[in-house]
């Protein structure tokens, strides 16, 4: 492909919901072979990663894991809500350019991002809506403000799962997680954590700041979180069935718009929905740091955390790199006998 066409891929890419990563990768192949393409390009990009996150939830999960995996689980852990603000510090930037110079625009920008804030904090398994409101109301705002061409946004009615707590819930998690993750792969986090906590109590709040872990060291999208989720409610074949339906709509979207990615990329409706979710999506990553900060259980993680920040926000290292520290703090914290 020349240069162009991968550039629209990139642009199309990210302005759709789920990972952007994963979504270039299929794009890519299917630019080469098609549907075949798609497919086997898309497997061997996921299956890696989907193959070394399931191994450590095995790991991680069993009945009696050994002190040492119990404390590098709680320090790569403790480290989580940093890498929260870390991820939403980094989209920041563009969201904000994409905005533009407009005084009330910029208003409308810290107005989203609030609102996005808000609601992981308050009414996290209805966030979505407040991404979807958010941007439908910059897609109205624009359209009264200018004229162009225009593609319907129609908004994800959200239902319950019917089967509580089964394989059913599994799906209906793994779809939410993989349709309707705008912007990045750990707005995942407050769309996860009310169901897998709360709602179904899959996880502790202590292993599912485990999962978040795994999902950030092991290669691969943050998505493939969702596997350890699988896996904690249903076993093995729960890991494989929520990474299956969480990455269907990749190739979905891809499959049935990979044609259409220019016009995508140069509809003005498209860009103004996501100029006004994008500030609700980074809202809602920073947010999720507050109710997993709230999950620490132990007085040792704070020291942790608070070097995780240094580590992330001010030095600006790498997130495997401190979330693989955290964790060989944590392993040798449970060594010397501290409760884990």
């Amino acid at each position: 492909m020349d240069a162009k066409e991968f550039e629209d891929g990139v642009a199309a890419t990210n302005l759709l919901p789920g990972p952007a990563s994963t979504q270039l990768a299929i794009f890519c192949a299917w630019r080469l072979r098609r549907a075949a393409g798609a497919i086997l390009g898309g497997v061997c990009f996921i299956a890696p990663g989907l193959v070394l996150i399931l191994g450590l939830s095995a790991v991680f999960l069993s009945g009696h894991p050994a002190d040492w995996v119990l404390g590098t689980a709680a320090g790569a852990g403790a480290a989580v809500p940093a890498v929260a603000l870390n991820a939403a510090r980094a989209l920041a930037p563009n969201s904000w350019r994409r905005i533009g110079q407009e005084r009330r625009g910029r208003a409308r920008w810290v107005v989203y991002a609030l609102l996005g804030a808000a609601a992981t904090t308050t009414v996290g398994p209805y966030l979505v809506l407040v991404i979807l409101a958010c941007g439908l109301t910059e897609v109205a705002i624009r359209r009264s403000m200018r004229s162009g061409p225009t593609l319907s946004v129609i908004p994800a009615v959200v239902v319950h799962a019917a089967t509580v707590g089964g394989l059913g819930a599994v799906a209906w998690v793994a779809f939410k997680v993989g349709a309707l993750s705008y912007g990045g792969g750990f707005v995942i986090i407050p769309l996860m954590q009310h169901d897998v906590v709360t709602t179904y109590h899959w996880m502790t709040s202590a292993q599912f700041l485990n999962a978040v872990a795994l999902g950030q060291v092991t290669p691969g999208p943050v998505v493939q979180t969702v596997a350890v989720v699988g896996y904690a409610a249903r076993g093995l074949g729960g890991g494989v069935l929520a990474a299956l339906i969480a990455f269907a709509p990749s190739f979905a979207f891809v499959l049935l718009g990979g044609p259409r990615f220019d016009q995508i990329r140069a509809n003005t409706t498209v860009e103004s929905f996501f100029t006004g979710a994008g500030p609700a999506v980074i809202g809602a990553i920073a947010g999720s740091a507050i109710p997993l900060g709230r999950s620490l259980q132990h007085l040792w993680e704070i020291p942790v955390l608070v070097g995780a920040l240094l580590w992330l926000l001010v030095l600006r290292r790498g997130v495997v790199s401190g979330l693989v520290i955290a964790g060989a703090i944590g392993a040798v914290v449970a060594l010397t006998g501290v409760p884990v």
